[in-house]
């Protein structure tokens, strides 16, 4: 019983502090190449490669859709010298023959390419492109400023594989570690005006199409809380510096809580939508507040309430709707380039349990859910490990009724049978 309550609080411990830590990776980074700087010649290299074959039932019935897809994902370190490493992270996509609609034949990604260095026994600069993933929510990430644009190609609805699989920023970035805490300073520069769809186009015009700077802080004030502070400056006209703050609390050996806020004068989605930001410049708060509890079983449960302040309220989101379709589809297409709700209260629920029924076998279920329509989206995996390659049957359905967030999405079952194979 002890042990099985020993397993519960690591499991929650490291559910909360590791996505606290995300935001941190340049000193995890620090940590992890102390010994290796001493072999500037190791290389470290991961591939990948993942066949895919999906179906997809189309709303309104209709013959059955298909699409097959073939990925290939490297990533990529080595140190150069001393106290350097150079980093690549990059994704090929291939689609076809069959697609599905709206699906290009490849995409590739450049994840990551940076350079880091030490400069000292505490200091740490990037640069390069780098995909910085902040913020410790599940479904929802407010404080993940560079999100917007970042997503080439959705392989997957799968929040974690949203974050994973995009493109970086490039930026200079230089972290400051001191015991228990860090603070770091990064700057975005403009290096185009907006996406390129070019099939293989490195993007900076997505990423890096305004200049940024973000300033974060981060200290340990007791054993299991550890809060990060942001000052970020998006660079846009109409918005002023953006405040944000993310936070994990162990509440009891099983049971982590976090928030993650994000508030600042800017313009609201419909404003963004029409291309006029001066109309809906306002103060706007997002949330994302939830909580994950682990069983002895390896069985994780998370419940996020997710608030929008700059998306539509009820009565808008129902406005919107019943007027003409051209400026439903901008606000939608705007919402989804920046990754955010379109409105403003939703539920996001995850269930993930690892080993279960036998060993290797994970199953995961995702389920997203609108307040002000009642539409959802669900999402569920059964994934077997082996030791190197894994064998998934992913589901995805949508439901609600017409021109709700989820009932209008022109798919409304979607299957997916794929293999993995490290090398």
């Amino acid at each position: 019983m002890r042990h099985a309550a020993c397993g519960c609080l690591l499991l929650a411990a490291a559910i909360g502090i590791a996505r606290a830590q995300d935001a941190d990776d340049a000193a995890l980074r620090l940590a992890d190449q102390t010994a290796e700087a001493a072999d500037p010649g190791k290389p470290e290299r991961r591939l990948s490669v993942e066949a895919a074959g999906a179906w997809a039932a189309p709303r309104g019935g209709g013959q059955r859709e298909q699409g097959q897809r073939l990925s290939l994902d490297l990533a990529w370190e080595r140190a150069l010298a001393p106290g350097w490493r150079f980093s690549l992270a990059d994704r090929l996509d291939l689609l076809g023959p069959d697609r599905l609609p709206g699906e290009r034949s490849s995409v590739n990604t450049l994840k990551e390419l940076f350079l880091t260095g030490r400069l000292g026994r505490e200091r740490i600069v990037d640069i390069g492109r780098v995909n910085l993933r902040l913020g410790v929510a599940m479904g929802y990430n407010p404080t993940d400023y560079f999100r917007e644009l970042a997503v080439r190609q959705v392989v997957s609805v799968d929040p974690a594989s949203l974050r994973e699989n995009r493109q970086g920023t490039v930026m200079l970035r230089g972290q400051q570690l001191w015991q228990g805490g860090s603070a770091s300073l990064l700057y975005s520069p403009k290096l185009g005006s907006g996406p390129n769809p070019g099939k293989h186009a490195i993007d900076v015009g997505a990423t890096n199409h305004r200049h940024r700077w973000l300033l974060s802080l981060s200290q340990t004030l007791a054993t299991d809380l550890q809060p990060q502070l942001l000052l970020y400056e998006p660079g846009e006209p109409h918005s002023s510096l953006q405040l944000g703050l993310n936070l994990t609390h162990l509440l009891s050996p099983a049971c982590v809580a976090h928030a993650e806020w994000s508030g600042g004068r800017g313009p609201d989605l419909l404003a963004r939508s029409h291309g006029q930001p001066g109309e809906g410049d306002a103060f706007h708060s997002q949330l994302a507040a939830g909580l994950t509890c682990t069983t002895a079983r390896k069985l994780s449960l998370t419940a996020e309430y997710e608030r929008n302040g700059a998306a539509l309220d009820d009565a808008g989101w129902r406005a919107l709707r019943r007027g003409p379709l051209a400026a439903e589809l901008a606000y939608r297409q705007v919402a989804a380039e920046r990754q955010d709700p379109p409105t403003r209260h939703n539920l996001f629920l995850r269930a993930a349990w690892q080993d279960a029924l036998w060993p290797r076998l994970d199953l995961s279920a995702m389920l997203r859910a609108n307040a002000a329509d009642d539409s959802r989206q669900l999402w569920a995996e059964a994934r077997y490990r082996l030791d190197s390659t894994d064998l998934a049957l992913q589901w995805q359905g949508h439901h609600g009724s017409q021109r709700s967030e989820f009932g209008a999405l022109p798919q409304r079952q979607l299957w997916q049978l794929l293999v993995k194979h490290w090398f």
